[in-house]
């Protein structure tokens, strides 16, 4: 079946910044959502180690604008810092994603059920995620619900390019390796629409570190059929 899901995104404030170059001192938000922030949002929608999250595109909505604000972030040695956050302000985005199955997690095949998940994460999209939903970082908070169509701030402004920029984070359970690392890429917006390439197409990647799988069983995970029982979906349901 079709597993595509669309859902809009908004919020007051985000902050989607570069992690090899957020380390302490001010931060500044890039122009865009990263692959990766808006990955972390489906999955704090919906998300089982059994199924991938994969973002097809977003198409902005609203004007690209940015807020500087002074923040006083706590000091590792006490105290305070006084620091600047560049944020983006009055965000909303139209999100198109699919999931597909982890063939690196085939100890967890009997979880691979298309129909259930699509169903589940439809409900969650229209109760507004499972999780607290995040723009970029924990005091941007967002809000989800069902994508409605609608034309953005950029529908007929053409072509926009915003060079090399940060992609997403590739976990061993996504590669196959044990590796964690990051992805760049060339975004580009064509009338306010943003299509993502899949992390394996990415232009330049930088390894992080060494990192294991982290290993699922019946302590820490519960398959798609016990989430049915405790949120009282079936296929079918009324969307």
């Amino acid at each position: 079946m079709d597993n595509i899901v669309k859902f809009n995104v908004s919020g007051k404030y985000a902050l989607f910044t570069d992690p090899l170059t957020k380390i302490g001192g001010e931060k500044s938000t890039l122009m865009i959502p990263t692959y990766q922030a808006l990955k972390g949002i489906c999955e704090s929608i919906y998300w089982k180690p059994s199924i991938i999250w994969y973002i097809d595109s977003i198409h902005i909505l609203n004007p690209i604008k940015t807020e500087s604000k002074g923040i006083r972030p706590l000091n590792y040695n006490g105290g305070n810092d006084l620091s600047y956050y560049t944020y983006l302000v009055d965000v909303s985005y139209n999100v198109t994603a699919h999931f597909e199955f982890n063939r690196n997690r085939l100890d967890l095949e009997y979880d691979f059920n298309e129909n259930k998940h699509y169903f589940i994460m439809k409900r969650c999209i229209k109760k507004g995620g499972r999780r607290d939903i995040f723009l970029g970082t924990r005091e941007c908070q967002g809000y989800v619900e069902p994508a409605v169509s609608q034309n953005g701030y950029y529908s007929s402004m053409g072509t926009m390019e915003f060079g090399l920029m940060y992609h997403s984070l590739s976990y061993p359970d996504e590669n196959g390796m044990d590796k964690l690392i990051a992805k760049f890429w060339r975004p580009k917006m064509v009338n306010g629409t943003i299509k993502f390439c899949r992390p394996e197409d990415c232009e330049k990647e930088v390894i992080i570190k060494d990192m294991k799988m982290k290993k699922f069983d019946d302590t820490n995970f519960s398959g798609v059929d016990d989430t049915i029982i405790n949120y009282g979906i079936l296929e079918g349901d009324s969307i």
